[in-house]
């Protein structure tokens, strides 16, 4: 392998071939390959563009840079679900539960933090002693007994896309289709899954603030899905006002079981269904998302979801009795409240999501570093919402907080209410969820 050449080849414009991309997968991730010139291969791709099938083969090779799972020993069909990042998404809390406690097994690898977007590792870790660590025969185990296993990506997972994650951080090459799509579904292929939900967000605070680009990235990853044998569906949804009241990571593990008991807020709920819904179809469970839904809501109005959600908690080491009663949860009671300012009245007609995710982070909710602790009572509780009527001196939000100083808290709050904007008029709520893509193409939903 010749690494200048390859670099030369695709800073031209010319499409490279299998062999070439897995050689120089290979090697960087062995080490044999310096960042200097994988970094001049990623800007070349960036600034020339890859083919379809440079991007399959991207994939294949991340793919197979570390163990790809084989699940097929167990019964089921088993099946994901990806969110491409959001604020307050805290989907996959409940909608793990809900679909396995619908008989579909739920292997899912989740990650952390990113940006101003939260993780879903850092709001179960929320969970006293809930452990995200777990080898491959645990795995596969708990999945076995249980239907459902939520953990963090181990070292044998796509260890190529760790490095080469790494370097497009720091050298301006993240914001690229191909591979942000190579990046996501390497991850996911590597589970053992046999199909895939996405949650493909753009706005305010999502990674794609354009809904064409969001949809060019939901087409992407759904070909490569099926190109690699998985059946993909993507929903296309909008971030441009926080997902539910809580943002966070206890108060969204908070608002996560409020769901699971049948309550939570409206948004939450009809995403978690709609995305259950998908995944119950997929799993062979229903015949049609109508009959899914209702066999998801069948199983938060049972208790069953609420349950599997225990056993999971259980099952990874977790506190049962705070999952039972929230509130029992230390430090999790609100340290400061944001009030409507004076002289303000009427409605509120946005919340800038971008903003709310960035203030959390201020808070400690998130990392501004790598190696920042994360606060895992960190967060707010929104209690007005765009189209809410609110009047001068009202409360509007709660902060929550245990590791931030008072000056922090009071910064924090200050970001907050600053993402808040205020009118004469409630405005129109758009839809939540946009538009569906499967094999077949888009069809509305």
């Amino acid at each position: 392998m010749n690494v200048v050449n390859i670099i030369r080849s695709k800073r031209d414009g010319q499409e490279l071939s299998d062999a070439d991309i897995d050689a120089l997968v290979s090697a960087y991730t062995s080490g044999d390959v310096p960042d200097y010139q994988m970094a001049a291969f990623l800007m070349a791709a960036f600034k020339s563009g890859m083919t379809t099938h440079e991007m399959v083969a991207l994939t294949r090779s991340m793919l197979h840079s570390g163990v790809v799972l084989d699940l097929s020993d167990l019964p089921g069909i088993k099946v994901d679900k990806h969110s491409t990042g959001g604020v307050g998404d805290k989907i996959s809390i409940p909608l793990a539960a809900i679909v396995s406690a619908c008989g579909v097994p739920v292997p899912m690898i989740s990650g952390r933090g990113l940006g101003h977007t939260g993780g879903t590792l850092d709001k179960l870790e929320s969970i006293p002693r809930f452990s995200t660590s777990m080898d491959i025969p645990a795995y596969r185990s708990q999945l076995a007994d249980l239907g459902v296993v939520m953990i963090g990506q181990t070292d044998d997972i796509a260890p190529a896309d760790k490095k080469i994650y790494a370097l497009r951080d720091v050298t301006a090459t993240v914001e690229f289709i191909p591979f942000i799509a190579a990046s996501i579904m390497s991850k996911k292929l590597a589970e053992g899954i046999d199909a895939l939900v996405l949650d493909v967000k753009f706005g305010a605070g999502a990674f794609m603030k354009q809904e064409q680009d969001a949809r060019r990235l939901a087409e992407t990853m759904v070909r490569l899905g099926e190109a690699f044998g998985t059946k993909t569906v993507a929903l296309l949804t909008r971030m441009d006002t926080p997902l539910g009241a809580a943002v966070g990571n206890w108060v969204e593990v908070a608002e996560s079981i409020d769901v699971l008991g049948g309550g939570g807020p409206p948004d939450v709920l009809a995403l978690t269904l709609a995305l259950a819904a998908e995944m119950i179809v997929l799993g062979g469970k229903a015949a049609d998302v109508r009959e899914a839904e209702h066999l998801a809501r069948g199983v938060v109005e049972s208790g069953a979801a609420m349950r599997r959600f225990e056993a999971l908690v259980r099952a990874q080491g977790g506190d049962v009795d705070v999952v039972r009663h929230p509130d029992r949860r230390p430090g999790s009671a609100a340290v400061s409240e944001i009030r409507v300012p004076e002289g303000v009245g009427g409605y509120v007609t946005a919340i800038d999501a971008m903003a709310v995710g960035l203030a959390s982070v201020a808070l400690g909710a998130g990392r501004r570093r790598k190696e920042d602790a994360v606060d895992p009572v960190a967060g707010f509780t929104l209690l007005k919402k765009p189209g809410s009527v609110v009047q001068e001196g009202e409360v509007l939000a709660l902060v929550h907080a245990s590791l931030s100083s008072g000056e922090h808290v009071a910064s924090a709050g200050a970001d907050l209410l600053a993402a808040f904007s205020f009118g004469e008029a409630p405005g129109e709520a758009p839809p939540l969820i946009v538009d569906r893509l499967d094999a077949t193409g888009w069809k509305r939903s």
